[in-house]
């Protein structure tokens, strides 16, 4: 499976579990690491477990490898690496706080609107 249908199952799961500002960084050429990063947030723990949930839940069912998951058991910053898609699931405030869009300026954004569709 290529990196925009990863990208495409972490939109739709993101989505699905209604995950705020959902918004996804192009970071081929300025990272190694990954194709993209996705960023969204929820307003608490709970729901910010149950967003990650859905898309590693997502991943697996697709034969999507999780390399890692780390943040879960405190449920305010959680990141799901799956090599060409690493996803940053956070509680509102911390997103406020680390701002990883700022940060990454230089990605350009990617449009997930077409990508929440079926």
């Amino acid at each position: 499976m290529n990196s925009k249908n990863v990208l495409k199952l972490a939109v739709k799961a993101c989505d699905d579990m209604n995950a705020k500002d959902i918004t996804a960084l192009d970071m081929v050429g300025l990272s190694i690491i990954t194709d993209y990063f996705l960023i969204c947030h929820a307003t608490n723990e709970r729901q910010v477990k149950a967003i990650a949930r859905e898309i590693k839940d997502s991943f697996e069912e697709n034969g999507v490898h999780v390399d890692f998951i780390e943040g879960f058991d405190s449920s305010r910053w959680i990141v799901i690496d799956a090599k060409d898609v690493i996803c940053h699931v956070f509680h509102e405030e911390e997103r406020r706080y680390y701002n990883l869009e700022r940060l990454w300026g230089d990605a350009r954004e990617v449009d997930v609107t077409p990508l929440k569709e079926g």
